[in-house]
Parts: structure tokens; C-alpha cells; sequence
């Protein structure tokens, strides 16, 4: 679906895409992409997709090659100074911007998707689920010309110390990572907030029928239907798991009395068995 340089971000054989009709929606999110194709893959599938069918979310991708005047549409070319690669040029990227502007209004907060920017984590995603617009800068090639980045963006985010082909992965991460917290998105109304790093620890082990399989048992504390006897050992098992996956997380999280003292218990009965 096309209108004027504008994409929805999913099929509509209706030719009039979702995205234009969302008004409503507590989040919007516009993208800037050589390839708006792949946010289908949001749009059309999961939360994500419920979140834009329930109005929670507007979604809309544009792309920098609908701002160029060359036969061949061209948004890249040689880096000075030389070097492998080519780089983004400014003009359709500022152009691109201006139309994703004036659909989310001049407070949308601008993020350019980059290994150079601040690791994404759960506090940023928070943060980030409180704006009412964001514009995403999704990247291609070795990258974007600094002039631009200079002058609009707001803030860069990584999602890891690894090489992807561009940043429209990292962005379709970011919104599904927002998604989630916007209010009305998930079924339940505690998943959100149950979910690994939303209190600062890795999610503990979960288990469904049948109780036995392959002869290994689901603990029988969650068998018990002794609610607190459960969160108990749901707390601990979280404990444990960060202490031994994430000890990182532990040192910047201050633990209570009695995390301190189910953490010990993990440790000790570790080291016993």
C-alpha cells in the first residue's frame, strides 16, 4: 500500500492504509526506511499488529528514495576520505524526515538505530513508551552522513555489540519492546509488568501440562495452589538465575531483606546438590 511517499506498514487491500485512520492512537510511530516492506512483519502479526488494529499504536514507514530526482533513485554514494561502503546521503533522509514531521508533529523525539548509540534496555524502553510520537532512523550501508545525525537526531540506540545489515531489525526490536508497555496491548493486564528486566531480574522457569514428561516433573510448589509459597519460589528462581546469567543486573538493583536472603538459600542449595 502507497500513499503519495507514504507507507503503511502492512497489507490493505483496500487501498486506504490502517495507519491513516488511527488517529486516536496513544502511540505513533513514523520510520524512516530504504526498505518499509519488512514492518509487515510487525504490522500484520502479534501485539504489535493487535496493538495498530486496537488503535494503541500508528505505524507508517517512509522512504528516502521517494525523494530523490535521479533515473536510478539514488541515496547513497562514496564516503570522503575514501574507504569500503558507501554512506547515506543527507537530502533524502531531511526530506523523508520533514513529511515524517508533519505527521507526527515537530515534538516527535528523533532515534537513529546505530552501534554507536546507548545500549537499549528495559528503563529506556519505558521512557520511551511514554512519548506520544517517535520517528525512527533506520540505516543502511556503513551508515549515515554525520551532518544529518547532527542536526535532527535526538538520541542513537544500539540493541548489541554485533553487526547487522541495517537498522530496520533494531527498529522493529524497539517497537515491539514499547508496544508491549502501552496500556491495553497484552492480554493480561500483569504481563507486562512479570516480564524478564521489568524489575530489574531475569524471568524465572515456566511450566504447562502435562505435569510429567519424559520423566521430569513441574515443581510441585506450583502444583501446591499456595499462592505466596509461589511467588516465593518464583522470586528466588528469578534471584538465581540473574546471580548466575546477569550478575551484572544484581549490581545496580538493591535487594530487600528477604531477596537477600532467597538469593542465599538459591546459593546454598545450589552448591549442595
Amino acid at each position: 500500500m502507497r500513499v503519495g511517499n507514504r507507507y503503511g506498514c502492512w497489507r490493505d487491500e483496500g487501498g486506504l492504509g490502517r495507519g491513516l485512520l488511527n488517529a486516536m492512537a496513544s502511540l505513533r510511530i513514523e520510520v524512516i526506511s530504504l526498505f518499509p516492506e519488512m514492518f509487515s512483519a510487525i504490522s500484520e502479526y502479534g501485539i504489535t499488529s493487535r496493538a495498530v488494529k486496537q488503535g494503541l499504536l500508528q505505524l507508517a514507514c517512509w522512504n528516502p528514495r521517494d525523494h530523490t530526482t535521479d533515473r536510478h533513485h539514488t541515496v547513497d554514494d562514496r564516503p570522503f576520505g575514501g574507504g569500503p561502503g558507501m554512506v547515506m546521503k543527507i537530502k533524502p533522509l531531511e526530506d523523508a524526515l520533514v513529511q515524517a514531521r508533519q505527521a507526527a508533529g515537530d515534538a516527535a523525539k528523533v532515534i537513529y538505530l546505530s552501534p554507536q548509540g546507548r545500549q537499549l534496555n528495559q528503563s529506556a524502553v519505558r521512557e520511551l513508551a511514554q512519548e506520544e510520537a517517535i520517528i525512527l532512523i533506520a540505516g543502511r550501508y556503513e551508515g549515515i552522513d554525520e551532518r544529518f545525525i547532527d542536526a535532527h537526531v535526538d538520541e542513537e540506540w544500539s540493541i548489541g555489540d554485533y553487526v547487522l545489515s541495517g537498522g530496520e531489525l533494531p527498529a522493529m526490536v524497539l517497537i515491539d519492546a514499547v508496544t508491549r508497555l502501552l496500556p491495553g496491548a497484552l492480554g493480561h493486564v500483569d504481563s507486562a509488568e512479570e516480564d524478564s528486566f521489568t524489575d530489574g531480574l531475569l524471568d524465572c522457569p515456566h511450566y504447562t501440562r502435562p505435569e510429567v514428561y519424559a520423566d521430569q516433573r513441574v515443581p510441585d510448589v506450583l502444583l501446591s495452589g499456595n499462592h505466596a509459597h509461589i511467588r516465593r519460589w518464583r522470586l528466588q528462581q528469578s534471584l538465581g538465575r540473574t546471580y548466575e546469567r546477569r550478575a551484572d543486573l544484581l549490581e545496580s538493583r538493591s535487594l530487600s531483606g528477604e531477596e537477600k536472603k532467597l538469593l542465599a538459600e538459591y546459593i546454598r542449595e545450589r552448591d549442595d546438590s
